[in-house]
């Protein structure tokens, strides 16, 4: 099997190897790490996608190829081998004889192939491939299957989207990586699983003509049966739900558990209590049962109200739990969505992390007001480009930025880590999940027009999907755009591991008093206000307000030149 210098986001086109840990002769398991890259946007450690021997090394330590190059090779053990070609000889059947041993009911838990992919077994360890969870980032450890767009048994083209999953960066569509046929399912709908875990089984090559007829394991059979699965919180407004995924040994209970416990009205507090014996400690569904028949003898009593805690870190770090009673029937339990999850684990992780003090700033926008007015068809016409207040803000922060670094660093450990090129994050709004940070990376090479475009293909990017690990990696300072949903101002939170982020209201006719010809009157201007939250552990007041006053005067002084 050859090994290859992966692609670790859009733009990055070579990498370097830093490390090997493994040298030649060296068994290797499944997705442990055989060696170390380095590319100009991330590094990261690469892991075995088979088990192995690993049977020569192409690219040294130090050397730099270009993505796809193959850098090593991994000889499948010969014990792997034996048990490979000895399923092989078991399955060379025709796909009549196979299908003869389908059930009345259409069951048949045997993978149907033809005998041209099982007449050779030189192809043998070609024929089935095995999809793993990506790694969708250098920080992302997991990711959950939102959605299966193909079931067991489908004829899969090459680069055909066959899953969606979500992780704490991103959710994205997932391809294939070859055409071929569908043949087994590993992990199931909602359920989250590590980077690199086996998620499908997929059966490729020039050979395969019959067409797969299996089905998943009676397990999900009955799961698909007993519980329609929960695909987002915003899918359930209108239905009761009275439990939730949250925290136990794995932090997760399966649609198949939440309806198990509301058919037998087990509270959320009883369902906490089950030691699961499942993977991670998970509660499955023997787990549930044993509780029921456990309940029954013991006379166990059903608790008929809902306690809903919550938890608040004080001063001291010592957690106090406050408790609201409420009578079941009156709160419906609305179960969050992955990227709900995340957003919330981010913005406590931040308030936790970063000393946030807040700036604000009011700025007239009346001349670029009207510089808009009078030239966004002419730009729509000769540049393509939607031109809009965001992107005069964006071209204003990237000129302070340039004048004040330090708000374009972050801070590791007891060292500041001041950056030498502007990412700048633009927050987009999604619906229904939440909301997400890609980057427009090289902003500070980009004019207003560069800086519209690349605004508005993120955005539309973000909301069908498109974006990659590249895009969501590596900023160095946010802007929020909530005054176009007619907020005035806000106090956002900032977005690790950067120190600062620029909040953006809403932009106002008001009054104000003008100076003409030395004397003060009172004029109708468009004016905006513009906060700043900063980490005042290296952002100080005086810093924040001079990076404040520079944006109001870089917009106020507009000269109409882009």
């Amino acid at each position: 099997m050859d090994i290859i210098m992966p692609k670790m986001g859009e733009s990055v086109n070579e990498g370097t190897i830093i490390k090997w840990h493994k040298k030649v002769g060296d068994v290797v398991k499944l997705d442990e790490i055989i060696f170390e890259i380095s590319t100009d946007k991330v590094d990261t450690e690469i892991p075995a996608a088979s088990a192995g021997v690993l049977s020569e090394i192409l690219v040294k330590e130090g050397e730099t190829v270009e993505v796809g190059t193959v850098v090593a090779r991994i000889q499948a053990s010969g014990e792997a081998n034996a048990e490979v070609i000895s399923k092989e000889s078991s399955t060379e059947k025709s796909v009549q004889e196979i299908q003869n041993q389908i059930s009345p009911s259409g069951r048949n838990d045997n993978i149907i192939t033809s005998n041209s992919e099982t007449s050779s077994k030189q192809n043998v360890p070609g024929n089935i491939i095995e999809i793993a969870m990506p790694k969708m980032g250098e920080s992302v450890m997991e990711g959950t299957i939102i959605k299966w767009n193909k079931k067991v048994g489908d004829v899969i083209k090459k680069d055909e989207m066959i899953f969606e999953i979500s992780t704490d960066k991103v959710d994205t569509e997932i391809p294939s990586p070859e055409a071929g046929i569908l043949v087994e399912i590993l992990v199931g709908e909602q359920e989250t699983v590590e980077v690199g875990t086996i998620v499908a089984k997929l059966s490729v090559g020039s050979q395969v003509k019959a067409q797969v007829q299996v089905q998943e394991s009676k397990k999900e059979e009955n799961k698909k049966e007993q519980v329609q699965e929960i695909k987002s919180m915003h899918d359930n407004f209108s239905r009761p739900v009275d439990f939730h995924s949250v925290e136990n040994g794995s932090g997760f209970y399966s649609p198949l558990v939440l309806s198990i416990a509301q058919k037998e009205n087990i509270t959320f507090d009883e369902l906490k209590s089950i030691q699961g014996t499942g993977q991670e400690g998970r509660v499955s569904k023997k787990d549930v049962l044993g509780y029921i028949e456990k309940r029954k003898t013991s006379g166990v009593q059903v608790q008929e109200q809902v306690q809903i805690k919550k938890e608040f870190k004080t001063a001291s770090t010592i957690p106090s739990t406050s408790q609201t009673v409420y009578n079941a029937a009156d709160v419906e339990r609305i179960p969050m969505d992955n990227i709900r999850q995340r957003i919330m684990d981010h913005m406590v992780h931040s308030r936790d992390t970063s000393v946030h003090v807040t700036g604000l700033i009011e700025v007239d926008m009346t001349r670029i007001h009207n510089y808009i007015s009078a030239k966004k068809d002419e730009i729509m016409k000769n540049e393509n480009a939607k031109i809009t207040y965001m992107a005069f803000i964006a071209d204003a922060v990237v000129k302070s930025l340039k004048k004040y670094p330090l708000v374009n660093s972050s801070i590791d450990g007891n060292s500041i880590l001041q950056k030498k090129f502007i990412n700048l994050g633009i927050a987009v709004a999604i619906e229904p999940t939440g909301l997400i940070v890609p980057n427009i990376k090289g902003a500070g090479d980009r004019n207003v027009i560069g800086l519209a475009k690349a605004i508005a293909d993120l955005a539309n990017r973000a909301r069908t999907k498109k974006l990659t690990p590249d895009d969501i990696s590596n900023g160095t300072f946010t802007i929020t755009n909530y005054g176009v949903f007619g907020t005035i101002f806000g106090t956002p939170i900032i977005n690790q591991p950067e120190v600062a982020i620029l909040g953006v209201g809403a932009v106002q006719k008001k009054p104000v008093v003008i100076e003409v010809d030395g004397s003060d009157t009172f004029a109708v201007r468009h004016i905006m206000a513009l906060t700043l939250s900063h980490d005042h552990r290296l952002v100080d007041g005086m810093l924040g307000g001079m990076f404040l006053k520079s944006i109001k005067e870089t917009l106020e002084n507009f000269d109409g030149i882009m």
